[in-house]
């Protein structure tokens, strides 16, 4: 009777043999996944808020980062008047082969694309502002060869009828004050060096004076007391 043979279960020699192979592929996998949530990014600028004065051109900042290839990538800019009511698309950018294809609203017929793809800048141009235009523009990327993850930033606008000017002499009067506080700092340690300075030089010279001094002296005495002798007879 010829033995059969029994396959072995996922607890056996064979299951432990793959288990580092299947350990590496789910860290890969893990790694992977990991890289394009965090690979695809979005910025608008270092102010949130842009202040424009009315009836002028206002640019809207936008620049996008990836760590992988964005060929064939979907941009698009949204605005809404405040935070609770529904976004409004006003332009899209669609990427082919990294040429980008510009399709405007025509709503929104004074938005113009001033942005370089190549550059990854994809601001706009918005002019003629009124107040009609204030409120919150969101600039949305989305890449296929990241898994098609999307990120977006946005920044508000607020249309003024005229531009006040912001008082900056608590801040001067702040900062002169720190100026003479260092300055004056400054000049007592220069003094206080030129003083310590003309202290060891004076020193040294007392002391040098001193020095000879003493020594005269010392001279002056054995000149003297070979003076007072008097000449030995013949």
């Amino acid at each position: 009777m010829r033995a059969q043979k029994v396959p072995l279960d996922f607890g056996g020699v064979e299951a432990r043999r793959t288990s580092p192979c299947r350990l590496l592929a789910a860290i890969l996998i893990g790694f992977v996944v990991f890289q394009n949530n965090e690979a695809i990014e979005v910025h608008i600028g270092k102010l949130p808020t842009i202040v424009a004065l009315n009836g002028s051109d206002v640019e809207l900042p936008c620049t996008f980062s990836s760590c992988m290839d964005f060929k064939n990538s979907d941009f698009w800019w949204t605005f809404r008047k405040n935070k609770t009511s529904e976004e409004t698309k006003i332009i899209h950018i669609k990427l082919k082969d990294k040429r980008p294809q510009i399709f405007p609203s025509e709503e929104y017929d004074r938005v113009t694309f001033i942005g370089n793809i190549k550059e990854k800048n994809i601001s706009l141009l918005l002019a003629d502002v009124d107040f009609e235009d204030n409120g919150f523009y969101t600039c949305h990327f989305k890449n296929p060869q990241e898994m098609n993850k999307e990120a977006n930033a946005s920044l508000e606008l607020s249309v003024v009828s005229e531009l006040v000017e912001v008082d900056n002499t608590v801040t001067v009067i702040i900062l002169s004050v720190i100026g003479g506080l260092i300055g004056f700092i400054i000049l007592i340690f220069i003094i206080k060096k030129l003083v310590m300075f003309i202290i060891k030089r004076v020193g040294k010279k007392k002391k040098e004076c001193l020095v000879n001094s003493c020594a005269n002296t010392e001279r002056g005495h054995y000149g003297s007391k070979t003076d007072l002798k008097t000449p030995p007879k013949a």
